[in-house]
């Protein structure tokens, strides 16, 4: 059974960074901000805020129960569960692969229209100073390039450096699978300190006065777990993620979360 949080609600003067996006009898969808951890973590032992505080503070004080998980520089979809038996239900649901999950994010160089990438991951062990090897585990990720573009500057010894724009949809949920995935075809994602290219971070952060990652969770699709119906939760990607994407020009496509 899902344990409900240890977390005090946010101070009465503090803005919630959390958009709703979708609520019902089940479920809160919120859009997270990129910085924002989902819960307490031992590797971030400062930090007092959260958004399982912030989402409990929109359901009204009442516990809510992350089904999923979102790194702290991904921004995006989060979808809470209001109770435990929900939570079960589609932790459950989760785990059999019965929910598809899509990201968007902007990576270096030009992918290929569309692709499966079909390599194992290890999983990080919580602790570094365990040198125990993990065994390898099946790890899926589909693509499909949206759009391509070609700047005119010389980041890494190139006249000009190439970005694409993907669709990404995991099959398994390996830690960092998108990151490392993307890394493994030499496509890291822009902004990764840990799989990504230094000189394209520090560019894109340089020009727009901020670093991020680019990668953003903007679908959901599960079987809802009252009716059974099928529910498609979309958000559009936050105004730190499209600031960035202006690259793009004309070639952006819509991104409105619909």
């Amino acid at each position: 059974m899902p344990v409900s949080d240890p977390l005090s609600p946010p101070a009465p003067s503090t803005t919630n960074p959390l958009t709703e996006i979708y609520r019902d009898d089940w479920l809160l969808a919120v859009h997270k901000p990129a910085g924002l951890l989902v819960h307490r973590s031992p590797i971030d032992r400062h930090e007092t805020e959260f958004a399982l505080q912030y989402a409990r503070a929109l359901n009204g004080g009442e516990h809510v129960y992350p089904l999923h998980r979102l790194d702290r520089p991904t921004s995006g979809l989060l979808v809470f569960a209001r109770d435990p038996a929900t939570a079960s239900t589609l932790g459950k649901a989760l785990m059999a692969g019965e929910m598809q999950k899509t990201y968007l994010a902007m990576v270096r160089g030009w992918t290929a229209e569309e692709g499966l990438i079909d390599h194992p991951l290890r999983e990080h062990a919580t602790d570094r100073r365990d040198k125990d090897e993990q065994p390898l585990r099946e790890a899926l990720t589909r693509y499909r390039r949206l759009a391509t573009t070609e700047i005119p500057v010389a980041i890494e010894g190139y006249p000009a450096s190439r970005y694409s724009l993907v669709e990404l949809q995991p099959e398994t949920g390996r830690k960092h699978q998108l990151r490392r995935h993307m890394q493994h075809i030499s496509h890291p994602i822009i902004g990764d300190t840990n799989y990504g290219r230094t000189r394209h971070n520090h560019y894109f952060a340089e020009r727009f006065g901020h670093g991020r990652l680019m990668l953003a969770a903007t679908g959901l699709a599960f079987r809802h777990p009252a009716s059974g119906a099928l529910l498609q939760l979309r958000a559009a990607p936050e105004a730190s993620f499209l600031q960035v994407l202006s690259i793009f020009g004309a070639a952006l496509p819509a991104l409105d979360g619909r």
